[in-house]
């Protein structure tokens, strides 16, 4: 094969790539964005729930009672200040490639997170979202107790989502896991997540206290300041334990999303560092190519004239 063949099919492999990438860049940004709006989707479902906490909490503040019992726990107080015991940990990283050191990142601060909580591996659980994690939590000396596969789509992270809340039921019935942390990757622009820490249980009290000091939003078209809260007749706990049902799911959920977006995030990103890889590429084959075939060019002239001045 000549050089000039050679350099050809080097172009036409690269502009295939080129066109590779491109797509994939459209596919990633598509994907951001639906994950994006899934989880804004979330913010007011989630202050629905802060709001019925809310009516919960004051109506505890107001019987002078803060000891609510929910699944045998006593609410809020074992909920949100329990720090012994066994701890169940969820890490988030990507079944597929190409997405730059999204992996590695999670992993990277998850093990640096777990190192600081200073748990002894037979009181650590761990459960990871995604199978390009596993070698470097491994690597780490981490034990992982169960791997679960990261949603290809939006449609497919409720059936997750629940499938983990069952898990996590067992790991508080069987294995007496009182503490829960989730670790995912968080979105902060197109091309750039950062890791992030979220402690499922117990509950933060901080969180708790705030929710507590909200002020009621009326949904009242003749009172919209009205702050008159509604009243609720089943029992308390019964109440507290199914709202904190949906929080456990609104927070799985979030992180599910989040993940996914900042995976396409990392991949948007490889993908723009390929594709100038790519046109420099390009640019130094389309320039050899043009080297190499205006030579070719001017030795075919220069036989000709030769060729002309000998039969003469």
């Amino acid at each position: 094969m000549s050089s000039l063949e050679l350099l050809q099919r080097q172009i036409h492999t690269a502009e295939d790539l080129q066109a590779v990438v491109k797509m994939m860049k459209v596919l990633a940004a598509l994907n951001i964005h639906q994950y994006e709006q899934a989880v804004t989707s979330l913010a007011e479902y989630n202050l629905t729930i802060e709001m019925g906490l809310h009516v919960v909490l004051k109506a505890a503040h107001n019987h002078d009672t803060h000891t609510l019992q929910v699944n045998g726990d006593s609410y809020p107080r074992s909920l949100s200040t329990s720090d012994v015991g066994r701890c169940g940990v969820i890490i988030f990283g990507s079944d597929q490639g190409m997405c730059g050191q999204f992996n590695e990142q999670i992993s990277r601060y998850a093990i640096a997170e777990l190192e600081k909580l200073n748990i002894s591996p037979e009181q650590l659980a761990i459960f990871a979202v995604g199978s390009r994690i596993i070698s470097h939590l491994e690597t780490a000396g981490y034990a992982i107790e169960q791997t679960f596969t990261m949603p290809g789509s939006l449609t497919e992270i409720t059936s997750m989502v629940q499938e983990i809340l069952l898990h996590i039921a067992t790991w508080r019935d069987r294995q007496q896991i009182v503490r829960i942390f989730l670790f995912y990757n968080h979105l902060n622009s197109n091309t750039f997540s950062e890791p992030y820490k979220l402690q499922l249980l117990p509950l933060d009290r901080a969180w708790l206290e705030h929710i507590e000091s909200l002020a009621w939003r009326s949904v009242s078209a003749v009172e919209p300041r009205s702050r008159t809260l509604p009243t609720f007749t089943m029992p308390s706990d019964v109440l507290v334990a199914s709202l904190l049902r949906q929080y456990f799911f609104i927070s799985l959920y979030r992180a599910f999303g989040e993940s996914l977006a900042g995976e396409n995030a990392s991949r948007l990103a490889s993908m723009q560092v390929a594709e100038k890889n790519i046109e420099d590429r390009l640019t130094e084959f389309t320039g050899q190519f043009q080297q190499k075939r205006q030579t070719a060019i001017t030795d075919e002239l220069l036989e000709i004239i030769s060729a002309f001045e000998l039969s003469h």
